[in-house]
């Protein structure tokens, strides 16, 4: 995603939406809602850019209980269904975003639900990671890797993958050319 401006129309047409068609759009990149409601706050946003820039800022704003409400809106790597109820674009977005996990070989599968558990038992959350266009190998070396980190760098580093995963699902959002938002 390149993060351009080139459809200041489609970013004009959500600015005009009523709150609560501009939140469940808004609910859908990232399930906190103090961040949901930072955003829709802080409209009109006019390009992409702003967008983003308000996203990062809304989001970096907030605490941890916040950052675990987000996280609860994903499923674990390699599954489907989240903790939190997700809407239809976010659980395609996921499923998306996960594919590798779901076509990797047993033997990574089964790698990837132990480390799940062990990560969620250490760190009280799920184990998130932007995981567009890692393999299932990466997927399960970064939580390996995650697992040596004390709880408090950890949920500042699964914060920063969140952070990613909103940037890069509100960029989908809105570079769709086809995309039209509600009346």
């Amino acid at each position: 995603m390149s993060g351009s401006d080139s459809q200041p129309g489609v970013i004009a047409a959500f600015d005009a939406l009523p709150p609560v068609d501009a939140a469940a759009l808004l609910g859908s990149c990232c399930g906190a809602t103090a961040w949901v409601n930072g955003m829709v706050e802080r409209r009109p946003f006019r390009t992409l850019g702003r967008v983003l820039e308000a996203a990062d800022d809304v989001w970096w704003s907030l605490g941890p209980a916040d950052w675990r409400e987000a996280f609860d809106h994903h499923p674990r790597i390699g599954e489907r269904t989240a903790a939190a109820t997700q809407s239809e674009q976010a659980k395609d977005w996921s499923t998306s975003e996960q594919q590798v996990a779901s076509t990797a070989d047993r033997d990574v599968q089964e790698a990837l639900a132990r480390g799940n558990e062990e990560y969620e038992r250490r760190f009280g959350h799920i184990y998130l990671v932007f995981a567009w266009s890692k393999t299932a190998e990466e997927l399960l070396a970064l939580l390996r890797e995650r697992l040596t980190n004390d709880p408090a760098t950890e949920l500042r580093v699964a914060a920063g993958e969140q952070a990613k995963i909103t940037r890069f699902r509100l960029t989908k959002m809105f570079e769709t050319s086809n995309h039209t938002f509600p009346a």
